[in-house]
């Protein structure tokens, strides 16, 4: 049985790679669809190639999946595969009604759940949890919001005529590269947490000896989220691009530059980020920038409470899923 429930854990883990990649295509080019600088095919195929370059260069953020949160040593395979699903069913769901929700929570909010079930508080590694997931998690989009902002005070100081045809042209060639940054760093940070619960399930069932990344696991992740991100989420894109404020090829410019720089510095530190709440974060910075009245509030308050509730709700599907798992199998 340890073996086929290894393949679904794999079979799972590319499952959750590839919702990964067409929910999140809205966070890589949301903003340089709605600026016109690019066609939505175009961002979206450029967004997916870049994605499979900046996902095969590893980082810290597949460390801390497979052995950062929880005890790894004590991880069964029944706990990876409970988790990978309720991610994937949380991803669906926020997919299906265009909420851009974070699938990187959905799946350490399934990894936390389930090893809740199994093990007991005990099981889970706090440190890690509080300093890689908790406090990123409430720093990472503020963060986006205040660079952003000031980004965007400092290019209007210096474009103080920046409704000018040549600026708006001038911003929209550079909002292609800085897409481009953004898919990177999404490739660098979201594509590591599917590496890293794979690795921890063939860990798990014992066809690997530690918790080092096959060279195998690298590649196929890399290219299954090219893959999804190439599919596009049409759904996604149209809240991130147009729900929460107007962006003009400059505030494009701007969010994107401050979403890249958060989510690269947070691959460096290890640190499993949402690429979806920077580069929303990023979004209601530079629409601030106009003032209170450039954002539309309430849909960041219903973003706000989708968020809120990804790490919970994906915890307990993942906690039915296990428990309906041992009913079934064991």
């Amino acid at each position: 049985m340890s073996i086929e429930i290894v393949f679904f854990i794999v079979l799972l883990g590319f499952i959750f790679d590839y919702t990964n990649g067409f929910h999140d295509a809205a966070n890589v080019v949301s903003t340089v669809i709605a600026t016109k600088a690019m066609r939505p095919l175009a961002a979206i195929l450029m967004a997916a190639a870049l994605n499979i370059i900046g996902a095969t260069q590893i980082g810290g953020v597949a460390h801390t999946i497979s052995a950062g949160l929880v005890q790894a040593g004590i991880v069964t395979e029944v706990l990876v595969l409970s988790a990978v699903a309720g991610a994937i069913v949380w991803n669906i769901i926020t997919w299906y009604f265009g909420i851009p929700g974070s699938s990187s929570y959905a799946l350490i909010g399934g990894l936390l759940g389930s090893a809740f079930f199994q093990g007991g508080l005990k099981i889970i590694l706090w440190n890690g949890v509080i300093f890689k997931v908790l406090i990123p998690m409430l720093i990472s989009p503020l963060l986006g919001f205040v660079l952003a902002f000031s980004f965007m005070k400092g290019l209007t100081f210096f474009f103080t005529l920046r409704e000018k045809k040549s600026h708006e042209q001038l911003f929209r060639r550079l909002q292609i590269g800085s897409a481009g940054c953004v898919a990177l760093a999404h490739g660098l940070n979201d594509a590591q947490k599917s590496m890293g619960i794979i690795t921890l399930g063939l860990f798990a069932g014992h066809p690997i000896p530690s918790l080092h990344i096959p060279l195998w696991v690298i590649f196929s992740c890399a290219v299954v989220m090219g893959l999804g991100m190439a599919s596009g989420g049409i759904r996604i894109i149209k809240t991130v691009a147009y729900s929460i404020t107007d962006l003009k090829p400059i505030q494009g410019f701007a969010a994107e530059m401050s979403s890249s720089i958060v989510i690269l510095g947070a691959s460096l530190w290890g640190m499993p980020i949402s690429s979806t709440h920077m580069i929303v974060g990023s979004i209601t910075g530079v629409g601030s920038e106009k003032g209170l009245k450039g954002v539309r509030w309430k849909t960041m308050q219903k973003l706000g409470f989708a968020w809120l509730m990804t790490l919970p709700v994906a915890g307990f599907i993942s906690y039915l899923i296990y428990s309906l798992v041992l009913t079934i199998f064991y």
